[in-house]
């Protein structure tokens, strides 16, 4: 069974590594980051990788080594990492039509949902012939090896080489730019986009710097889901258009090469 599987396997991972190499360069080097920065706080490079491979937190990983290099306080902890993390409730339940009928599958992509996984998985759709499961399946899993596996290359370069950190966590910042530009260069993600845009703008005023992401987050789902049926036909619009032009195109290409061939027979 396994065997039968496997080319399904391979050609969705094929299929899902370009979508995800703007994750990979920005995975790297925040990965690389950590590693570095758990070595220069005395843990090595094990203790890097199992942070990352268990844990999986992005940003509370970073916070979790101040966590662990101070006295341990559970509770000041738990509450913690659920500010930090608490987006990931709103990411879940955007995600519920995507992963839907995903079968035992689902739970490890609920468990390597991250900011970037959500990003890429949200906007992408399955390419024909590929199998929808393998598929979500690989860009999740090699967003979550990228971290991985540069966690443990940090670890291990923190023993030869040490230099200064402040502003690498930029890079996380950049990588979303460079994600979000390249969703609006699709006309039915304007609307998503201004709104996601204009809400947090007004969260930020009313809220502060340090408040404003969750609440930003809840005005954005409560806005999308008043306009969810103008969204929703704007880009059932876009998608027949594209369909039209596909079949006009193929008519078009048919019919030239039903002329090339009466050509050639003439």
């Amino acid at each position: 069974m396994i065997n039968k599987r496997r080319p399904e396997l391979v050609q969705a991972f094929k299929e899902a590594f370009p979508h995800t190499i703007p994750v990979l360069t920005g995975y790297f080097f925040l990965g690389v980051a950590y590693g570095v920065l758990m070595q220069s706080k005395g843990y090595n490079f094990v203790w890097a990788g199992l942070m990352s491979a268990i844990a999986f937190g992005g940003s509370m990983q970073y916070v979790a080594i101040s966590l662990l290099t101070t006295a341990f306080n559970p509770v000041q902890a738990c509450i913690l990492s659920f500010m930090v993390n608490a987006r990931h409730m709103f990411y879940g339940l955007s995600m519920q039509s995507k992963y839907k009928g995903m079968g035992k599958i689902k739970n490890f992509l609920i468990f390597m949902l991250s900011d970037e996984t959500f990003a890429v998985a949200y906007m992408v759709e399955t390419p024909p012939n590929i199998n929808r499961r393998y598929f979500f399946f690989a860009i999740s899993f090699l967003d979550y090896m990228y971290w991985v596996i540069s966690s443990i290359i940090g670890g291990i370069l923190g023993n030869f080489i040490s230099f200064n950190t402040k502003g690498l966590d930029f890079v996380l910042t950049a990588l979303f730019v460079v994600l979000f530009v390249e969703q609006l260069t699709k006309k039915t993600n304007w609307l998503s986009g201004a709104i996601g845009v204009i809400s947090t703008l007004v969260s930020l005023m009313i809220f502060g710097q340090r408040n404003f992401i969750i609440p930003a987050m809840v005005i954005i789902v409560g806005v999308l889901f008043c306009v969810r049926h103008k969204y929703s036909s704007s880009v059932e619009t876009a998608d027949e258009t594209k369909k039209i032009n596909i079949v006009d195109t193929t008519e078009e290409t048919d019919a030239s090469d039903k002329n090339v061939n009466e050509g050639s027979v003439d």
